[in-house]
C-alpha cells in the first residue's frame, strides 16, 4: 500500500525487482471505497509504513490500465468489488532514510468508488481491516495524505447523486 496502496509484495515475485533505492518513481494505484459513509482502510503488514492503516492499492502491472489495476488490487488485498466513480487525485510517496538517501518512490492514482460486493477480508499483506468514518482517520495511525484523499473522494462520490449504494 502506502498512502495508498500496497507496494511492498516480495522481490521473489518479480525477480531482480527491488523497490528500495529505486533508480526510478514506481506507478501505483489506490482506492477510496466507501460504504454507507465509510471508508475501507486496511493495516499494512510491510514496509513502508508497516503497521499505519492505509488504502487498498499497489503496482500497475505492464499492459494494464490504472482503474483495472486498481480493481484487481482491491480484489486481492480485501475481496471486495467496487464500482469507480472518478479519478481523485495523484499522490507522491517519496521516503527517505536518516541519511537522505531514497528509499522508496511512488506516484499514485488514486480513485474514488463505492463499494458493490464482498466483505472485506485480511490478506497477506494487510493484517486488519476497517470501514472509518472519514472524521475520523487522524486519530487511526493512517500513512500519510489518507485524510485528505479520503476527504476529496468522498466529496467526489457526494456530487454523483446517483452513486450511492448500501
Amino acid at each position: 500500500m502506502s498512502p495508498t496502496g500496497s507496494f511492498a509484495a516480495c522481490s521473489e515475485a518479480r525477480p531482480g525487482f527491488a523497490r528500495n533505492s529505486p533508480g526510478r518513481p514506481y506507478l501505483g494505484v489506490s482506492l477510496a471505497v466507501f460504504r454507507s459513509g465509510r471508508v475501507l482502510l486496511a493495516r499494512r503488514d510491510k514496509p513502508p509504513f508497516a503497521g499505519s492503516f492505509s488504502l487498498p492499492g499497489g503496482l500497475v502491472e505492464p499492459g494494464e490500465t490504472l482503474e483495472a489495476a486498481a480493481l484487481r488490487e482491491l480484489r486481492e488485498e480485501v475481496e471486495v468489488e467496487a464500482r469507480i466513480v472518478a479519478f481523485n487525485r495523484c499522490v507522491e510517496l517519496i521516503d527517505r532514510d536518516g541519511a537522505g538517501k531514497i528509499r522508496h518512490h511512488y506516484v499514485i492514482a488514486s480513485f474514488a468508488a463505492e463499494w458493490i460486493a464482498g466483505e472485506a477480508k485480511p490478506g497477506p499483506e494487510a493484517s486488519e481491516i476497517i470501514w472509518a468514518a472519514p472524521s475520523r482517520l487522524a486519530a487511526l495511525g493512517c500513512t500519510p495524505n489518507i485524510a485528505a484523499v479520503a476527504g476529496a473522494a468522498e466529496a467526489l462520490l457526494n456530487a454523483h447523486p446517483r452513486a450511492h449504494l448500501p
